[in-house]
């Protein structure tokens, strides 16, 4: 149990001595900013005045009176109300040894023990390279499972593959233009809507070694064949280049499989009360469920728009047993956010079933200016070619470090740089300075018990490591990697700063050496499970 907890609940027996009763998400412990206000700090007494109709000031002093606490050193009443906490030193001391036994399981909870939750993020067309967007999405959406998981959930990673729409038909129809080029047959016409990209031609090149050329002269089959493994092979690309970036996904879910199954059709059905005819078209009455417009669904053509497939594969992930289901999608898709919860209520689910975390876009910058075009391709910039050119690391880091609701600016050469103002580096040379000094100290036997820690930047450092458990459910509950990417530049700050104050290893002083080793090895765990929450390596050199 962390200190704040203990707060939490001493208040709570506080509170219910005066006769009050106080759930503990209502109460707020906050960090001190300033030494003299102590460690820790609530208002808990402002916001009962009203209900107890007392002042803030006489409540905060009958909590001092009551609270009886053993990790606190002291309490004092401040301004109109607050009570200020005081923490002893050896509490925070004994955090060394949790941590130490909790190895990569500290930080992690049970809060979301037994439920279920589907993430569904990336999902790109399988017909070219993965874009910045893509990859922002990618580095949110696995951090975003990581910090889950973290708390206990049962987290399922899912890419939904649109493989059943007119993109993969032009897909089809571009690798029959490149395949029929590779025989010399350049006269062939290039689809007005095809994909450019080297990747088609490479495909082309693939089936022609694997079948030479039986489908030359074209035919249905032909382009079932070329859409059919196009597909694949599009796909086997995108999973490489996903495991390269360490994300990796539970479920694949075709589209095309969902229509052959008649999923479609059963959704349709169960829809029907729900829809009328106009002008030709079928419409959803998605406005009697908080939609600002109905939504076509089935065009006047007969074929079906991208909505409807949609439904059927979100129903087809409820069937899952899921609790709550997560797609993470582009800032396009606001329009998108309505219409779904609206179909969801039409099949009998809450709303609150579907949770949409849209993702803004990418710019990158070098030398100043932004930088848009590959130098091989002159295409836009794949997550491949982002990744040689930075890392991934890098780039994870730097995709997160920020709201998804906000646009992000990529500084290819801040990015680059092996020094403090790079975030990265900064945090990962923490890592590696306490690898580094951890080596230098291996014949001392560690103590984790710090009894003899009293340094200010020992202390503070302390703090920042007994607060990343909190910060860990926090980023979770509200899908914010971003919240560990700001503890990690704090944590950080205060390793270098520790560091550079206390001397760690001091051969004339060996039982203070062997405090410090252990505070450094606690430090570098923390620094090293914050990092995993984002997909980051911890080296332990650089």
């Amino acid at each position: 149990m962390t200190i704040e907890q203990q707060l939490k609940q001493a208040i709570q027996q506080a509170f219910f001595a005066m006769g009050q009763e106080l759930k503990l998400d209502q109460i707020v412990i906050e960090r001190s900013k300033e030494k003299i206000h102590g460690d820790f700090a609530t208002n808990v007494a402002m916001q009962m005045a009203r209900i107890m109709k007392k002042s803030p000031k006489s409540i905060a002093e009958e909590l001092m009176q009551r609270i009886k606490i053993a990790s606190v050193e002291r309490m004092e009443v401040a301004g109109p109300g607050f009570l200020n906490f005081f923490i002893k030193q050896e509490s925070l001391n004994s955090l060394i040894h949790q941590i130490i036994e909790e190895k990569e399981k500290y930080g992690c909870s049970d809060y979301g023990k037994g439920k279920k939750i589907n993430v569904e993020f990336v999902s790109a067309n399988p017909t070219g390279d993965l874009h910045l967007g893509h990859t922002r999405g990618a580095a949110l959406g696995d951090s975003i499972c990581r910090l889950y998981q973290a708390i206990g959930y049962d987290v399922t990673r899912e890419f939904y593959v649109n493989d059943a729409g007119n993109q993969i038909l032009n897909l089809a129809k571009s690798i029959d233009a490149r395949y029929q080029e590779e025989f010399g047959n350049t006269a062939i016409h290039f689809p007005e809507d095809g994909y450019h990209g080297e990747d088609v031609k490479m495909i082309a090149r693939k089936i022609k070694e694997e079948i030479g050329d039986k489908y030359l002269h074209g035919g249905e089959e032909a382009m079932d064949y070329f859409r059919k493994r196009g597909t694949e092979l599009e796909l086997e690309k995108l999973r490489k280049d996903l495991e390269d970036f360490r994300v990796t996904f539970d479920v694949f879910s075709s589209e095309l499989a969902i229509r052959n199954r008649g999923e479609v059709d059963q959704i349709l059905k169960k829809l029907e009360p729900y829809t009328y005819n106009k002008d030709g078209a079928v419409f959803l009455k998605t406005t009697d469920f908080g939609d600002d417009k109905d939504r076509v669904i089935i065009k006047k053509d007969g074929s079906y728009t991208y909505l409807l497939p949609d439904i059927a594969y979100h129903n087809n992930k409820l069937s899952r047993g899921f609790s709550l289901l997560v797609d993470c999608l582009g800032a396009d898709h606001h329009g998108y956010i309505s219409r779904m919860k609206a179909a969801l209520q039409i099949l009998g689910y809450s709303p609150d079933i579907l949770e949409i975390e849209l993702i803004q876009m990418v710019r990158l910058f070098k030398d100043g200016a932004e930088y848009k075009m590959s130098k091989r391709t002159g295409n836009a910039i794949s997550m491949r070619e982002l990744c040689d050119e930075v890392g991934v690391d890098a780039v994870r880091y730097f995709f997160v470090s920020r709201a998804a609701s906000s646009h992000l600016d990529f500084d290819l050469d801040l990015a680059s740089k092996m020094e403090s103002s790079n975030p990265v580096f900064y945090a990962q040379y923490a890592h590696a300075r306490l690898s580094k000094v951890l080596e230098i100290g291996k014949a001392y036997t560690l103590d984790y018990d710090g009894k003899l820690l009293h340094e200010e930047k020992e202390k503070e450092l302390l703090k920042i490591l007994e607060l990343f458990p909190k910060e860990v459910e926090n980023a979770a509950l509200s899908r914010a990697p971003y919240k560990i990417t700001n503890y990690i530049q704090k944590l950080a700050t205060a390793i270098h700063e520790f560091y550079t104050v206390c001397r760690v290893v001091d051969e004339n002083n060996k039982d203070l050496t062997s405090s410090r080793l252990g505070l450094c090895k606690a430090a570098k765990q923390v620094m090293k499970n914050a990092l995993e929450l984002i997909g980051v390596h911890a080296p332990e050199r650089m």
